[in-house]
């Protein structure tokens, strides 16, 4: 990649890296980062003419070291009202968005739609970004092959621009240093990036993020990663035919929604997810057998991650086919009823605070528990919980400033990926994404959008329209 420098007004900037791979407006969007100017309003002088934004680098003969010029006006700075109230519904549509406090949309640099939402969705959890701001941790980075140490160096500027920024950044570095380290992201058709398979960029980054991020101060060497989004599982594996039982336990980092012609809603679609079928060889039959497998939760993470898998290869046309079939999703998830008998009797206590919680401000008269009842098939009525502030997750325990939080097994949605199209290997992926004021976003990649709460759980399948293909929720927690 050639490196040159641009002069602009009286500004000069060095050493810029030209992915000639890439059309000459992923270079303008570079470009947009350090000046302001939009790409549709830059003009670059090369080769005795102006550089388009689908020219050929190759015809161009760019040298490395050579100065380029640019002319083009920036953006100018919003100016405030200077008299009268001005609403924020009468405001204009980029505004609002401004006002509901966002962060910065993502350029799409040519089918990077999938890398964009995925990135807005782990941008949106506050203890991930505290823990990339520490990092590196002293002498983590020598542990890690290069590739891993730049890809988590990257997400953490990436996640900083954002938060830095208003108008829509290129996230040209990240991309660059996802592509070397995952080779599937660089694949090419015609020349052109191909579009790829959003869940798959999440647990590729979220992995290299697990490696990076344990943290070598504590005793344990804590996976934070794991802390906030794994979910332990213990499974029951039995044999029908032999009477063979054994018990096994896993560690995942997102629970799997099946979606069949009796699943309607996304709570019928984990209970089959956490059951299956699978051949293995029996000791006592001496053969190959079918067993079921049927889990459980054991451990619950801060933030849960449900992906709708939608997805199937299809054999007649060699290639990945869609289940449009509509799967209802709440705002609001309880979980309890999927966890152990473990888990849910650490759950027992907290729900009941959760209760009395929301029974004070009905004005209702609340009557404590003793610690050795059950209530295992209690539903919890419709409640905002506590602030969910920063802190490290354990077992069933969050550790909030002095106070100790504990887990209740109810969930908030935050954020959801949609897809919109036919084949995870094109069509379009869009981030929406719950703020701290509790407004939503779609981010669309560089074009966030002010959207309704109620609008969030219609994109839900059963037509053409973004569907919903990986959730986020929130635990709710109390302090005991």
């Amino acid at each position: 990649m050639p490196t040159v420098s641009v002069k602009w007004q009286k500004e000069l900037f060095r050493a810029i890296e030209i992915d000639t791979s890439q059309s000459p407006y992923v270079f303008k969007c570079q470009l947009y980062d350090l000046t302001g100017v939009p790409p549709e309003r830059q003009k670059i002088m090369v080769k005795g003419g102006l550089l388009k934004d689908d020219a050929d680098w190759s015809t161009l003969g760019v040298k490395e070291g050579q100065k380029l010029m640019m002319m083009g006006t920036a953006d100018e700075i919003v100016k405030a009202p200077e008299k009268g109230p001005v609403f924020m519904e009468d405001l204009p549509e980029e505004e609002q968005v401004v006002a509901v406090g966002h962060t910065a949309g993502l350029f799409n640099l040519g089918n990077t739609c999938y890398m964009n939402s995925t990135v807005q969705c782990l941008h949106s959890v506050p203890e991930l970004k505290s823990a990339l701001i520490k990092y590196p941790y002293p002498g983590r980075s020598n542990e890690l092959d290069q590739s891993s140490h730049l890809l988590t160096c990257a997400t953490r500027d990436l996640f900083n621009e954002l938060d830095r920024n208003v108008k829509p950044v290129a996230p040209m570095q990240f991309w660059m240093v996802l592509r070397k380290k995952y080779p599937q992201f660089g694949q090419l058709h015609n020349g052109t990036f191909m579009q790829q398979d959003a869940e798959e960029c999440w647990t590729q980054l979220l992995y290299n993020l697990s490696q990076s991020l344990k943290s070598p101060v504590s005793s344990e060497n804590l996976d934070i990663v794991k802390a906030l989004f794994g979910i332990e599982l213990i499974s029951r594996v039995h044999c029908a035919e032999s009477g063979e039982e054994s018990s096994e336990s896993e560690s995942i980092y997102a629970l799997k929604c099946h979606i069949s012609q009796e699943v309607n809603h996304l709570h019928e679609g984990l209970k089959h997810g956490l059951k299956s079928e699978l051949e293995k060889a029996s000791p006592s039959l001496g053969r190959s057998a079918i067993y079921l497998k049927e889990s459980r939760i054991n451990d619950l993470p801060r933030y849960l991650t449900i992906q709708f898998v939608r997805f199937f290869w299809k054999r007649e046309s060699n290639q990945k086919a869609k289940i449009l079939r509509k799967v209802d999703y709440p705002l609001e998830l309880d979980v309890y009823d999927l966890c152990s008998d473990d888990l849910r009797k650490k759950l027992e206590a907290p729900r009941q605070m959760l209760r009395d919680e929301e029974g004070k401000k009905l004005g209702l008269k609340t009557k404590q528990k003793s610690s050795s009842s059950r209530n295992d098939d209690v539903k919890m009525p419709d409640v905002e919980g506590p602030s969910n502030g920063g802190g490290e997750p354990s077992t069933d325990t969050l550790q909030e400033g002095n106070k100790e939080m504990h887990l209740t097994g109810i969930y908030d949605l935050v954020a959801v990926l949609t897809h919109k199209g036919r084949s995870a290997d094109s069509g379009h992926y869009v981030a929406w994404v719950k703020q701290e004021s509790g407004k939503w976003i779609e981010y669309d990649d560089d074009n966030p959008i002010p959207q309704r709460e109620d609008d969030i759980t219609k994109l839900s399948g059963g037509g053409d329209w973004h569907m919903a293909y990986i959730c986020m929720y929130k635990a709710r927690v109390v302090s005991l």
